[in-house]
């Protein structure tokens, strides 16, 4: 964990560091900068236009020079330390500024889980940890421009001003979008191939846990029911848990046996015939294996443990009534 995490951190609502609840936009002589890590409960954007720096997004440091635009997405720790006499921007917004329609709990978005290709919009927020965003020349020129326009807007909220002030944010956010395609969309794919993997290994793993007591549980038949192919089972499996898929199952048949031992009168053969072991012997050696003992000494061990614990039990529901 860095230094920047360790530390205690205020989270600002919108009325606190803006002048209206929806979009606020300022440079650096209408309020000061916090110079402490914090968070936001809204959306913001910053806009270097003279003065390097770097900043800091959770355990992330970057650099940002002149020209960078930060996007810094609700609830994430982060801080931009402006030296003197630099110049920036500063954009808050609420999401329901933007007009989309995503799913939000408790006001609170999940960006990974939001597909890019259908809200570009919130790929810079998404990605700002893996990403630099720094605009030169032209572009750089006409997100200034862009800027200018909103705040002269914001100074003077008339009719028609908030759908004005979203046309041109969605603008800006785009220019920078469109700048940044490639690695927005590499980074997007990346992350649903990750979403892909979690999405597999889960499906596996229910499949084998819902079916430890099926002696004919195997690396095939948990593939078919997640529709993968069993190389890739394996390979993911490995990745994932760091064990082989028949590792990962004795895992789980020898922690579901150890929780029947110690609360199961049931005999030690029906134990292993219920996690999935036919073999009575087969089950002991591997239980052995993992435990340290037999089912038998750790059935045993577990009942002394529990009959030592009642008398104890019972003197502090005696102290508390």
């Amino acid at each position: 964990m860095s230094a920047l995490s360790k530390r205690t951190s205020r989270t600002y609502a919108m009325p606190e560091r803006s002048d209206r609840l929806d979009f606020y936009i300022r440079d650096q002589t209408l309020r000061s900068a916090i110079t402490e890590p914090h968070k936001h409960d809204y959306f913001q954007i910053q806009i270097n236009l003279g003065g390097d720096t770097k900043q800091q997004i959770g355990d992330v440091t970057r650099p940002f020079p002149t020209g960078a635009v930060a996007f810094i997405a609700p609830h994430r720790l982060h801080m931009i330390p402006h030296p003197e006499h630099s110049r920036f921007i500063v954009i808050n917004f609420a999401l329901d500024f933007l007009g989309l329609d995503v799913d939000a709990v408790d006001g609170r978005i999940d960006l990974g889980s939001i597909p890019v290709i259908r809200f570009p919009e919130l790929a810079p927020f998404r990605f700002q940890d893996e990403a630099d965003f720094t605009l030169t020349g032209s572009d750089l020129a006409e997100v200034e421009r862009i800027a200018h326009l909103m705040m002269e807007i914001d100074s003077a909220r008339g009719f028609g001003a908030t759908s004005r002030l979203r046309g041109y944010l969605l603008q800006l956010i785009g220019l920078v979008c469109a700048q940044y395609a490639d690695p927005l969309m590499r980074l997007a794919s990346l992350g649903e191939r990750a979403v892909s993997r979690r999405d597999s290994i889960s499906k596996v793993m229910r499949h084998v846990l819902a079916n430890l007591e099926d002696n004919t549980l195997s690396l095939g038949s948990a593939a078919q029911a997640a529709a993968l192919t069993p190389g890739y089972v394996a390979r993911l499996m490995k990745k994932e848990t760091g064990r082989t898929f028949v590792q990962w199952v004795t895992d789980q048949r020898i922690s579901r046996a150890k929780a029947l031992l110690a609360d199961d009168t049931r005999r030690v053969k029906d134990i292993a015939f219920v996690v999935g072991f036919r073999d009575e012997a087969y089950f002991t050696r591997r239980f052995r294996q993992a435990v340290g003992t037999s089912p038998t000494e750790y059935r045993a061990l577990q009942f002394e443990l529990s009959a030592l614990a009642q008398p104890l039990q019972g003197a502090a529901r005696d102290r508390a009534i």
